[in-house]
Formats: structure tokens, sequence, C-alpha cells
């Protein structure tokens, strides 16, 4: 379709990336909120310890799978951001099209066969932890690791999707030399 002469994309795929980009908003404004707990239950660990001399057994376990879950989660919204780590030196220089070429070989080559590997696998990790009910090793409060393992797919899971978004994005800029 063309509006005064500039070729649009398809509506299916604009509305595809919006969709997705919304996706990737919400879970990201979803699971922010898990640095609430976190921040609560180190702060009350601090307290407990120095002020009362009562450290908790539960704390490091805690923080460590809230935090873990956090970042986890969190990858696709970042993403979606551009809050990835990204070496410019030579990037900022190219053209437009050029960065969109780059990016969109790079996640056929890489991102998305490196997403899926870490889906599948984080997937079997998760199901096994969950039927064998495993507990951790590392603290006597022994708690259950299966809802920070299961973090791991699901957080790839949500990185693909947005993969996919970013992933037309780049070809558009290819194509077009404009982002989308």
């Amino acid at each position: 379709m063309r509006v005064r002469g500039v070729e649009r994309p398809p509506t299916a795929l604009l509305r595809t990336v919006e969709v997705i980009d919304t996706i990737a908003e919400w879970s990201g404004r979803a699971f922010a909120w898990l640095i609430l707990p976190l921040v609560a239950s180190l702060t009350y660990e601090v307290l407990a310890r120095y002020l009362f001399g009562a450290p908790t057994i539960w704390a490091y376990d805690l923080s460590y799978m809230l935090y873990g879950a956090h970042f986890m989660l969190g990858a696709g919204y970042t993403l979606l951001k551009g809050g990835h780590i990204r070496t410019d030196i030579f990037y900022q220089n190219w053209s437009p099209k050029t960065q969109g070429k780059i990016d969109a070989l790079l996640y056929l080559l890489l991102f998305f066969p490196g997403m899926i590997f870490f889906f599948w696998m984080g997937t079997q990790e998760g199901v096994h932890s969950l039927l064998i009910g495993e507990r951790s090793d590392a603290s006597p409060w022994r708690p259950i690791l299966w809802p920070l393992k299961l973090c791991i797919p699901v957080g790839a899971a949500l990185l693909l999707i947005q993969g996919v978004s970013e992933f037309i994005k780049s070809t558009q800029l290819a194509l077009r030399g404009r982002p989308l």
C-alpha cells in the first residue's frame, strides 16, 4: 500500500508488531513488581540481623530467587526498550539500512537458535524440577526450586516473542531505510 508516494508495510505486519510489543510492555510492567518483595525481604533481613541479632534462614534464598525471576522475566521488555548490551563502535556509523540488515541477519543466525535452545533446555529442566519436587540444598530452609526454574522457559518464550517483533522491525529498516 502506498500513502503519498511512501510504501507502507502490510497492516497485518504492523498489527503483529503492535501486539507483540504490547505483550512485552505489559509483562515488563507486571514483572517489575517483583522488586518490591525483593526489597522488603532484604530490608527485613538487614533489620533482623543487625538490629535484633536474629538473621533469617530464608532471606538469601528468597533474594536470589526473586532477583533471578525478575532478571529472566524482564528480558523481553528489556529487548523492546533496547536495553540489552550492544557494541556501538561500528554500528552507530552505519546507515539505517545496513543496521537493519546486520540486525536481521544476527537475529536469524544467533538470537533465534540460541533462544530456542534456551527455551527447550529450560523447559526440560523446569518440568523435571517440578516432577521431582526439587529443593535447594544451599540452606536449611530448603525452598522448592521449580518456580525459579520455570522462569527460565517463560522468560525465554517472552524474549523469543519479542525477538520476532524486533526481527520484523529490523527487516523493515533494512528494506525501507527508516524505522517501522
